[in-house]
């Protein structure tokens, strides 16, 4: 995937977390609709002015719109945990002990 679907991809994402339609959140941006659909849909790049106005609006710094390998959708993560924990039972006892601590911990 190149870098303009990610970036898409995590602006939506993040969009979305925050309750946002794409029309409020090209308002509160500043700028176009269409223009954050083509941003989202991974068909333009936005610029450095456009980047900043939209981690604004998104309250978060402009870095974290490409912290793409940290923020996976939940099917993913357990998907590639479930996997992981398979090919390793060692993995398997250390995250059942994390488990239990968090869960204790609410």
């Amino acid at each position: 995937m190149n870098i303009k679907v990610l970036l898409g991809k995590r602006i939506k994402e993040i969009r979305l977390k925050n309750g946002y339609t794409q029309e409020k959140l090209a308002e509160l941006a500043g700028i176009e609709i269409p223009s954050l659909s083509n941003i989202e849909n991974g068909k333009n790049y936005p610029s450095h002015e456009t980047l900043e106005k939209i981690s604004s609006a998104l309250s978060v710094r402009p870095f974290e719109l490409y912290l793409f390998e940290y923020y996976k959708n939940k099917n993913e993560i357990i998907e590639e945990m479930t996997r992981k924990m398979q090919e390793d039972d060692t993995l398997t006892q250390k995250m059942y002990q994390y488990f239990l601590c968090v869960k204790s911990a609410k």
